[in-house]
């Protein structure tokens, strides 16, 4: 917006608007059904897809093509990061958070439906891959919307606490995912599991996508957005204001920064919670309860360690924080897989808690971080963009270069070299985290793009 409506417009707060805990539930709620399932495809692709779609091929092959599928998720994220927040800008966030919700929960239910390679040969991997690129293009829509509906209804002071619960829904998503597969692995034979039993987390999709919507539907866009789109319909032609192309043109920096701040914090998560079940039940041959057991109390730890975090980024600042869980990570990465070969629950539970502490640092201030980097006029598209492309080098690839690097021989994994690409990915997160100003407590209300309009 133009610096005189900066300073004619007082600091968002939370009485404007819906009450913010309803808006900050509805994000929470829509987003871990959204990240319940994608996680829930991840945890599939390490325990049954090899075998069930990619049967022709050894265990290690095989469950590199799964996480190929996987990772073609994560390609079609930048798409709708794209779509999603160019008519998120234009018409509104709530229409795209719904629908983006409706796309994940119908790819997902198909994905329990689907008849497997021994039933339909090469068409059920094929379909697989379909499902998985609309829920990549659904997911790419949703983090930005939510945690905008939350930052721009809060005020200035507590942003990075309001929009921790949107980031918080991520952790909540993967618990409950890996809650129903844990419960399935104490009730089910690993035969059964194969058969059938693998197919109810997915089918259990649609009560939460149910809810997720129900509550969606009941909160409005915020003020911050509905007097950004006056200004633009007022000073600019709005068939003119195309927000991605408006993003490279006045926020090219802030888009670069978010991308490579993005690396460390998804790369080593996906190791963490992703490439871990792998490797246990894989490379060190143990039982997937265990693992499962530790990723359940480590989701747990991290959905209630990460509002602690972005509180404490309200108090100190956005950087600190995430400069001290890029190094964390890298580090930690070199004492991880020891503690997972030691074949205890303990040593698994240290592992994943610890790594997943430390990613809360960078992940917790995050939602706000970008937030406030942006203009409200293409906050949506320059959010969702920055964070998504990342999505391509970072999660997408991070369990097939892992797998990689871990190698063939499943009896000598060499998890230094792992541990080495985390730390690459750190130092390139550190420069970003470097070349951004701090941003708490700046007014949601600025946007060069309307002050652009203004010449």
């Amino acid at each position: 917006m133009s610096s005189t409506a900066n300073q004619r417009s007082a600091p968002t707060t939370e009485a404007e608007g819906p009450g913010i805990v309803r808006v900050v539930f509805a994000s929470l709620v829509g987003t871990a059904v959204e990240w319940y399932d994608f996680f829930l495809y991840g945890s599939a692709a390490a325990l049954v897809f090899a075998t069930l779609f990619f049967p022709e091929s050894d265990p290690v092959t095989g469950t590199l093509l799964a996480f190929g599928t996987y990772a073609l998720g994560f390609v079609a994220r930048p798409l709708g990061g794209v779509v999603f927040g160019h008519f998120g800008d234009r018409v509104g966030r709530k229409q795209m958070l719904v629908l983006s919700l409706m796309l994940m929960g119908g790819a997902t239910i198909a994905i329990g439906l689907l008849p497997t390679y021994a039933t339909i040969g090469i068409a059920a991997p094929l379909l697989l891959l379909l499902c998985r690129l609309i829920q990549g293009f659904a997911v790419g829509g949703e983090w930005g919307g939510a945690v905008l509906m939350v930052a721009e209804h809060g005020d200035d002071a507590k942003r990075g606490f309001w929009t921790s619960w949107p980031q918080a829904g991520v952790a909540l998503g993967n618990l409950l995912a890996t809650l129903v597969l844990f419960v399935l692995a104490l009730v089910q034979s690993e035969e059964t599991f194969q058969a059938w039993g693998w197919r109810i987390p997915f089918l259990l999709s649609a009560v939460l996508v149910f809810i997720g919507l129900w509550i969606r539907l009941s909160i409005e866009d915020s003020p911050v957005f509905k007097e950004a789109q006056a200004e633009i319909e007022q000073k600019k032609d709005e068939k003119s204001h195309i927000p991605i192309l408006e993003v490279f043109r006045r926020y090219p920096k802030e888009v670069f920064c978010a991308m490579g701040m993005r690396l460390a914090e998804n790369t080593s998560y996906y190791i963490f919670t992703i490439i871990v079940i792998t490797f246990v039940t894989t490379y060190d041959g143990q039982e997937r309860g265990p693992i499962l057991q530790a990723l359940l109390i480590g989701s747990a730890v991290h959905f209630v360690w990460i509002p602690a975090v972005a509180l404490l980024s309200d108090r100190i600042g956005r950087k600190p924080l995430y400069l001290a869980g890029a190094v964390g990570v890298g580090v930690w990465t070199f004492a991880f897989f020891p503690l997972v070969q030691s074949g205890t629950a303990t040593g698994l539970t240290v592992a994943v808690v610890g790594g997943l502490m430390l990613h809360a640092l960078m992940y917790a201030p995050q939602a706000a971080f970008f937030s406030e980097l942006f203009g409200t006029s293409v906050r949506y598209t320059g959010a969702s963009v920055g964070y998504q492309l990342a999505s391509i080098a970072a999660g997408a690839i991070a369990p097939i270069i892992a797998l990689r690097l871990l190698g063939d021989d499943t009896a000598d994994p060499n998890t230094f070299a792992v541990g080495v690409y985390v730390c690459v990915t750190s130092v390139l997160t550190i420069i970003a985290v470097l070349a951004v100003k701090e941003t708490r407590n700046t007014s949601l209300r600025h946007d060069r793009v309307v002050e652009g309009a203004h010449d």
